[in-house]
């Protein structure tokens, strides 16, 4: 007879141990998933950190807005503009400045809500 040309598989294993499996931490994500009272708390403080930085940015916009209708009072002392005949500076103020100012608002709003979210995801991203 020849000799078989593939060795026999040897089987391999691990000792076995009467030690307790080691104790799997918690993650923030499966605290999340699970709506533990842990889970609740993190929910709870980003729609908190959103909430102020949305009542922060409308407060803001509102008291530019009424700066807004203060210098038109103001300039309704001022009747016409040198250069535009029968524009006065109240009607400027008020027809050109609210926009670029909701604009950046609403741009600063949008970058900042973003950043809160990514500082949650952070948090709750499991790290191996």
């Amino acid at each position: 007879m020849t000799p078989d040309p593939h060795p026999q598989r040897v089987r391999v294993t691990a000792p076995r141990s009467n030690a307790a499996p080691a104790p799997v931490a918690p993650s923030l994500a499966r605290e999340l998933t699970e709506q533990s009272e842990i889970g609740e708390v993190l929910l709870r403080s980003l729609i908190r950190s959103q909430l102020r930085l949305a009542l922060v940015v409308g407060g803001a916009f509102l008291t530019c807005l009424c700066g807004l209708g203060v210098l038109a009072a103001l300039g309704a002392s001022f009747p016409l503009l040198p250069g535009l005949p029968g524009l006065s500076l109240a009607w400027l103020l008020l027809a050109v400045l609210p926009y670029p100012a909701a604009i950046a608002c609403a741009a600063f709003y949008a970058r900042a809500s973003a950043r809160n979210e990514e500082h949650f995801r952070e948090l709750v991203r499991d790290k191996p």
